[in-house]
């Protein structure tokens, strides 16, 4: 319980900031792409689809379990406390509140994750229409 103890915020943090980086790392390479990409190379609507959807699922993935990740952060936290108060002689509220008040902040880590992670994909996936659109109209 020690080691749960002392590493479940580098374990939980640590994969939040992985996720965190990812999702920055595609969001922009997808943007730069849009903003380079030639739609006349592309002979197939749906071969266009595919270019422009890359890296999108990533970036849903993402904002879809990190909500998840902050919250199993949360209920070790919660575990963890309990466990101390109940190895304690005396129990004490500010204790069992500290606990809890610290094992939330994954929770609220997760959501700093996921929240952006969804307003991306969503403002990308609008930029794949927009493309999308426009490749169809020129074909017209």
């Amino acid at each position: 319980m020690e080691l749960l103890k002392e590493y479940l915020d580098y374990g939980i943090f640590g994969i939040l900031g992985c996720m965190s980086f990812l999702m920055v790392f595609f969001s922009i390479e997808r943007y730069i792409y849009y903003l380079t990409v030639k739609l006349e190379k592309f002979a197939h609507i749906e071969e266009l689809k595919i270019n422009l959807t890359n890296n999108l699922t990533a970036i849903a993935i993402i904002g879809a379990n990190a909500p998840y990740v902050g919250l199993l952060g949360t209920v070790l936290g919660i575990l963890i406390t309990f466990y101390d108060l109940s190895q304690a002689n005396n129990i004490d509220a500010s204790n069992i509140m500290l606990g809890l008040a610290l094992a939330l902040k994954a929770t609220a880590a997760g959501l700093v994750v996921a929240i952006p992670s969804i307003i991306f994909y969503n403002g990308l996936l609008r930029k794949v229409e927009v493309l999308t659109a426009k490749w169809q109209y020129e074909k017209i």
